[in-house]
């Protein structure tokens, strides 16, 4: 499906923003209209599509002058879109500046359905501009995730005037008879409209479960690699190209780890060992459901890849066990209840050098049920992936990209004393607030628990923590605030942790409605939504009055990315 190019600037203003917004469906109703007078063949689905999301925007925008991004647990530097559903991401990819982020999304609602991809760009991965839908669901096909490259060869033959094209790679999921294949599209505007090959599906082997390709170019064997999941048989396929639309299948992978649900959304990428030449290859599996911390999760293995097969390291699999807990299945790279899909970007420059992604900050078992309107889920923030060698072997590390410092406002900062001492601190300068990063580190001891509450009132905590005699970090939101919406929201998460030289770090990131929790330096990870009362807005510092002692302690307030 080709759309009309838009090149709107980023709208900091919300009148400016809705009359922007409201000019873009203009221009885009015209399209449409012009459309359906060219050909009215099969496409009563699409029409359908593209009149609910016209006129419920326009509905919204005359309805609310002040725009989006102002109600009740809105994220506030989080991408979300303006109204209805939103689950995976999707089509990663770096080009000429712009970090594009295109994602699952049903433009007619704020459940799933009619997924489509959705699309937004950023020159940081922070502060976003939304684009029109990139590609629709038409002629019974939705678009389900997938990913995109720069052809900058032009292998594929796509690109225009000596330029190289996007090509974005996804599973079609025809809803007729539910069979899921592979299909391709092109762009050569800078994903502002977008071609479906005519050849699709590029891939099909007559599955129900087969889905959510992740392409790249591998340098060694001068070819295109695809990674894609048979998500019920527990494997990841990958298949070789040399021009994205003839496809050879190399080899398969699984079943290993973790397999209490089905495998989605792989990823495969290169990274290097610190302090050595040497570099390893990491395959991301997400699963749906049994994840470690119940439902929607993702795993990692860390191993070779030649340009046709993936091994995994030995320390890298975990032998299956009868009555093994999901927590010991497999390596996991959150260990709260919401990050999933993750996904890293493609073509990223050398000269940066970064392996980035994000996830969707959700869970499959109560994703539609989240008290939210008129949109349902958040992306996390960008992270920066890495390997750390550990006394257990080579292990995923991850960090908040460095572009979240750009939004750091008003700076807290406390040299050391007990944590009676810090809670007297944060009182007398009433550091509080939902937009908050936070950074502590607390002193060496033998054992005891320690941590700190954010979104805090007298009924309501979020509470983050590690138990040194146990060895174990934790999330714990089951006073978070509105946890009866779904019987599996509230509840407690932890994860093993080693500490090292006695020292304990936190590295937090408060929003409206989620807390993501870096431990010592990105050795493991929590990510958590939660949906407290307006006045839950304290931090608070707790552990032994007389042993626990904070050693650094820096707090900053948060811009919004919206205002």
């Amino acid at each position: 499906m080709t759309t009309t190019e838009t090149t709107p600037s980023r709208v900091r203003n919300p009148l400016r923003r809705a009359l922007s917004h409201e000019r873009r469906l203009v221009r885009d109703g015209k399209w449409a209209l012009a459309g359906l007078c060219r050909d009215l063949r099969g496409r009563a689905r699409t029409l359908f599509l593209l009149a609910a999301a016209l006129a419920a925007a326009l509905v919204s925008v005359a309805a609310s002058p002040q725009g989006f991004y102002m109600e009740p647990f809105r994220p506030q530097y989080h991408f979300t879109p303006e109204k209805n559903w939103m689950n995976d991401p999707n089509g990663m990819v770096f080009y000429e500046g712009e970090y594009h982020l295109f994602y699952q999304y049903n433009p007619a609602g704020d459940k799933w359905g009619h997924m489509s991809w959705g699309h937004a760009v950023s020159p940081d991965m922070v502060h976003w501009t939304h684009l029109p839908l990139a590609l629709a669901e038409a002629d019974n096909v939705m678009i389900f995730s997938g990913s995109a490259v720069v052809d900058w060869k032009n292998s594929s033959g796509f690109g225009k005037d000596g330029r190289p094209p996007l090509v974005a790679v996804y599973t079609g999921f025809r809803t007729t008879d539910r069979v899921q294949f592979q299909c391709i599209a092109y762009s050569n505007d800078k994903g502002r409209t977008w071609t479906k090959y005519s050849g699709n599906p590029v891939i099909d082997i007559n599955s129900m479960d087969f889905r959510d390709p992740k392409v790249q170019w591998h340098d060694a064997t001068r070819r295109w690699i695809m990674t894609v999941s048979l998500s019920a048989e527990h494997k990841v396929r990958f298949y070789g190209s040399d021009n994205l639309k003839a496809w050879t299948l190399l080899s398969e992978f699984g079943p290993a780890g973790a397999t209490g649900g089905v495998w989605e959304c792989p990823d495969l990428f290169e990274l290097p060992l610190p302090g050595t030449n040497d570099k390893r290859w990491v395959l991301v599996v997400n699963m749906n459901p049994g994840s470690v911390a119940g439902g929607s999760g993702g795993q990692y293995f860390i191993g070779r890849f030649d340009g046709t097969q993936f091994v995994a390291d030995r320390d890298s699999l975990i032998p299956p066990r009868p009555g093994r807990s999901a927590s010991e299945s497999a390596h996991w790279f959150d260990y709260g209840p919401d990050y999933y899909a993750a996904v890293s970007w493609s073509d990223v420059p050398a000269s940066d050098g970064r392996r980035l992604w994000l996830g969707w900050m959700s869970n499959w078992e109560y994703g539609g049920d989240v008290p939210t309107s008129p949109w349902r889920s958040a992306m996390s923030i960008p992270r920066e992936v890495g390997l750390s060698r550990t006394a257990e072997g080579i292990r995923l590390v991850q960090k908040p990209a460095r572009e979240m410092e750009s939004l750091r406002d008003r700076h807290f900062a406390f040299k050391s004393g007990d944590v009676s001492e810090a809670n007297a601190w944060l009182k007398e300068r009433n550091v509080q607030g939902d937009q908050l990063e936070l950074m502590v580190e607390f002193a060496p001891r033998s054992s005891g628990t320690e941590g700190v509450k954010v979104l805090k009132s007298d009924t309501e905590a979020t509470v983050i923590g590690v138990d040194r005699q146990r060895g174990r970090a934790f999330v714990d939101r089951t006073q978070s605030g509105n946890v009866t919406f779904h019987q599996k929201f509230s509840g407690v998460y932890d994860a093993p942790l080693a500490v090292h030289d006695g020292r304990v770090k936190l590295h937090l990131f408060v929003d409206a409605s989620s807390v993501e929790v870096f431990v010592n330096d990105g050795e493991r990870v929590f990510t958590s939504l939660v949906y407290p009362s307006a006045a839950s807005r304290g931090v608070e510092f707790f552990g032994s009055m007389t042993s626990a002692r904070i050693t650094s302690l820096n707090v900053w307030t948060l811009k919004s990315i919206w205002k």
